[in-house]
């Protein structure tokens, strides 16, 4: 009756490893926001925020300062 031989230490700290990795994914997609939403949503914001100031009047008195 011999079987093979394993290192419990080592089953130990792989199952561990596998535990941690799954619970990092399951949190990752719970949680995560994908990078192409994010490059997404920041270059609709900076389109916004150029429109804005393109369509922004400056009104200047006589001696050329703007009014606040």
């Amino acid at each position: 009756m011999t079987g093979k031989v394993i290192n419990l230490r080592q089953r130990r700290k792989a199952k561990a490893r596998a535990e941690q990795k799954a619970e990092a994914d399951r949190s990752a997609a719970e949680h995560g926001i994908p990078k192409p939403a994010t490059d997404l949503a920041r270059a609709r914001e900076d389109k916004a925020r150029r429109s804005l100031d393109g369509h922004r009047i400056d009104r200047a008195d006589d001696d050329g300062e703007p009014n606040g």
